[in-house]
């Protein structure tokens, strides 16, 4: 039985307080709001139940940040998309930031599992002068376990609308992506880092986001699996491959406490759920 489930917040500003407002369908939703930095920032969990999607399961989460808006939002656990009968496990995520919002979407790793059918989408709305940062974490398989990728096929699709657009399609049995040094090169884990906003970066924002990423990943473990790029103005990219993913996520976690600190100004405040 296919299990469809979807969630939609809508972050606004109301007497200087950032508030969440949510429906919902079937397992999916959002705790209580928390506000660990103060009224500003809206820090909320996303929870699906179940934890995991078969074959026909399908997750829709649609966020919408009115004007000054700032949500930060993560999961308690991992994505899992288990092996599938044929039929395809989806998520679909679309977010639509306002002039002057900014999100944070930090979800923890989806894992691919063996024998996995799964499309894992995530398209970003920026209106000029939005701000995001966002990151997506994905591990094929549990090797550590014994339970390798062997069968399958992962589809990524990561997209900000007009600005930027990447798309994969990784199957079990394309040797030559998972194991070529111009593709995964081996490895099993795979994460990207996003800062990005609606309207254009100067040279010199750019050129200090590059330097600041570059900087922690030269002193990090996984400084020779990772790159940082800016392949558009409104954008600057961190990618790195990783055979476990716990490295991969402590990087990224520098990275992005390092751009929130330097570029908006703001304290290396990290969800509380993280140190759980």
């Amino acid at each position: 039985m296919s299990w469809l489930a979807k969630l939609d917040v809508d972050y606004s500003v109301e007497h200087q307080r950032c508030v969440a407002r949510h429906v919902h369908e079937g397992p999916l939703r959002i705790l209580k709001s928390l506000y660990p930095e103060g009224d500003a920032v809206c820090h909320n969990i996303l929870v699906h139940p179940p934890s995991g999607l078969v074959g026909g399961d399908e997750l829709r989460i649609g966020l919408k940040l009115q004007a000054d808006a700032h949500a930060l939002i993560t999961t308690p656990g991992a994505t899992r998309f288990y092996g599938s009968d044929g039929l395809t496990a989806s998520q679909q995520v679309h977010a639509s930031l306002a002039d002057h919002a900014r999100l944070e979407w930090l979800p923890m790793e989806a894992l691919a599992y063996s024998g996995c059918q799964a499309h894992n989408q995530v398209v970003f709305q920026l209106a000029p002068h939005s701000q995001l940062m966002a990151w997506d974490i994905t591990a094929l398989g549990l090797p550590h376990a014994d339970q390798p990728f062997v069968q399958g096929q992962f589809q990524q699709h990561l997209e900000i609308e007009g600005v930027w657009l990447e798309r994969a399609c990784i199957r079990a049995d394309d040797q030559r992506l998972l194991h070529s040094p111009l593709g995964l090169n081996g490895h099993s884990g795979q994460a990207t880092l996003l800062l990005a906003q609606g309207s254009d970066m100067s040279d010199d924002e750019r050129a200090q986001a590059l330097q600041w990423a570059r900087d922690v990943c030269e002193t990090h473990s996984l400084r020779l699996q990772a790159g940082v790029s800016s392949p558009n103005p409104r954008v600057v990219v961190l990618r790195v491959l990783s055979d476990q993913l716990e490295p991969a996520v402590d990087l990224l976690k520098k990275v992005w406490l390092q751009w929130r600190s330097q570029i908006w100004g703001m304290p290396a405040v990290a969800p509380r759920i993280w140190a759980m």
